[in-house]
């Protein structure tokens, strides 16, 4: 069994192109099953937005290939799949 907390200081790593991604910031669970359904990874901090927020990468459960003692082994494709984080006004 995996706890929240050490879920998140593992480093989640591209095994595409072997990148570090950035360290898990949110999960998002589907209420009626109970199933995580995606991990929110936080911006990296080198694209800031408009008002200086960080990009989320949101990496469907299913893109996760191995759960490491160290490190997360994510499909990640790129853009197609960043999201911007909402700002505030």
């Amino acid at each position: 069994m995996l706890k929240i907390s050490e879920f998140q200081i593992k480093d989640v790593v591209n095994v595409s192109d072997g990148k570090r991604l950035g360290n898990i910031g949110d999960i998002e669970i589907n209420l009626s099953t109970g199933k995580i359904e995606a991990v929110v990874i936080a911006g990296s901090g080198r694209m800031l937005g408009f008002f200086g927020k960080d990009e989320e990468v949101i990496i469907p459960w299913n893109n996760i290939i191995k759960i490491g003692e160290d490190v997360i082994l994510v499909r990640y494709k790129g853009s197609t799949e960043t999201i911007p984080e909402e700002t505030e006004a």
